[in-house]
């Protein structure tokens, strides 16, 4: 791996120790970014067994199944703060023994309250791993983001996908749920150790820049842009996992089969996760690459909602495509700033505030459908989200910088 300007740990040794550090950074990167997913996807499985075996309430298994997008966007806004004060690489680390510790407690409770408390703390240390990691990313690997980001959705959706897809199979074998969830707390152990390797190479602490603070990201228009991106791509990525085997049953599949083909759903994000950022990563505009990511999710979301239902696979197919939208919003986190502590910044605020966006989208979903009796009202909704996300990506999209917008005065 070559040196590139600005990768400031590794231009501080020499040639041979700049290439390990180098590759275990990419390492650190990869097994952080195989867990940022799994205390959320690995209860959703379990989910009905839980509430039964922990006694918890409608109202309790509703916290649980919202408590992802509250910990991403209240605490993914402090990490910067957090950062500065503590270093990205001991925050990082910090943040996998949080998330550990907090999937290991919750595996071995048998109380309802326990149970949300202890996941709301692994939930917090996966939403300072989402803000962290593009810094690092910016900071460490400048001229291969495209690559890198590469690296980290594809390592996160395969973490997504074991964890939704292991845990049933894990509690079967076993016979008890408890050890089905702890699995996974032995995983983020794993994560730690290549962080705790590289406590001696952590990055130089510096002051917030001012174009990165929350006050004046909140005045920029390019940083609202790239959030509400992020939130609609998030939104629609939320109803589909929610809602696509529900759609499926409603046209008349079983629900084996609609199961079969949400887990084809998931697993052909792999694939897309891998070449989007390389593609777009190839432009210095990425406006071709949302446009062309919202016409393949038009065309999905067209053929599910009329064309017949024997043919959903193919439209199935077609959103999955759009649902590179994802990593490009990562992407953009880092293209569209000069500095890691500017990528902080707007990563923190992009993720807070479209994480909050995309919290809406399931919901509205089922309260439309069941206002409306059918399906007619909520693609409505879902094709109004493309036409917001096609808008804010064109203007994300173009080459420009969050830095350059101080140049201009700002309204207020």
């Amino acid at each position: 791996m070559e040196d590139t300007p600005g990768m400031t740990v590794l231009t501080q040794a020499p040639r041979g120790r700049t290439t390990s550090l180098a590759w275990l950074l990419v390492l650190g990167i990869v097994l952080a970014a195989l867990n940022l997913r799994t205390a959320v996807t690995s209860v959703g499985p379990l989910l009905d067994q839980l509430s039964t075996a922990l006694g918890m309430t409608s109202a309790g298994a509703g916290l649980l199944t919202t408590l992802p997008v509250l910990a991403f966007a209240t605490v993914g806004a402090v990490t910067p703060t957090l950062a500065r004060r503590v270093g990205e690489h001991r925050l990082l680390l910090l943040a996998l023994v949080t998330l550990g510790v907090g999937m290991l407690v919750r595996s071995l409770v048998g109380s309802a309250p326990v149970f949300l408390i202890s996941s709301a703390v692994a939930l917090s240390g996966g939403a300072v791993g989402n803000v962290l990691i593009p810094t690092l990313i910016k900071r460490h690997f400048p001229a291969r983001i495209g690559i890198m980001t590469t690296v980290y959705t594809t390592a996160l959706a395969v973490g997504t996908m074991l964890a939704a897809a292991a845990t049933v199979p894990i509690e079967r074998a076993s016979g008890d749920w408890h050890i089905a969830l702890g699995v996974w707390a032995a995983l983020a152990a794993v994560a730690v150790v290549p962080w705790l390797m590289l406590l001696r190479s952590e990055p130089e602490r510096r002051a917030a820049q001012s174009e990165s603070g929350i006050r004046r990201l909140a005045r920029s228009k390019l940083a609202w842009t790239v959030a509400i991106y992020f939130g609609t791509q998030s939104m629609i990525a939320y109803i589909m996992f929610g809602w696509l085997a529900t759609i499926l049953t409603d046209g008349g599949y079983t629900p084996d089969r609609a199961g079969a083909i949400l887990g084809a759903f998931t697993a052909l994000n792999i694939p897309v996760t891998i070449l989007v950022p390389v593609i777009a990563s190839r432009f210095r505009d990425q406006r071709p690459v949302v446009i062309g990511l919202v016409v393949a999710y038009a065309i999905g979301f067209a053929g599910l909602w009329a064309a017949p239902a024997s043919t959903a696979l193919v439209w199935v197919g077609f959103v999955a495509i759009g649902m590179g939208s994802f990593p490009l919003a990562l992407m953009m986190l880092a293209l569209r700033t000069r500095t890691p502590e500017a990528t902080a910044g707007l990563s923190a605020f992009g993720q807070s505030a479209g994480y909050l966006i995309a919290g809406a989208g399931p919901l509205l979903v089922g309260v439309l459908r069941e206002t409306s009796g059918g399906w007619a009202v909520p693609y409505t909704l879902i094709f109004a989200v493309l036409l917001v996300q096609l808008l804010t990506g064109l203007y994300a999209g173009r080459e420009r910088y969050l830095e350059d917008e101080r140049k201009a005065p700002l309204p207020g």
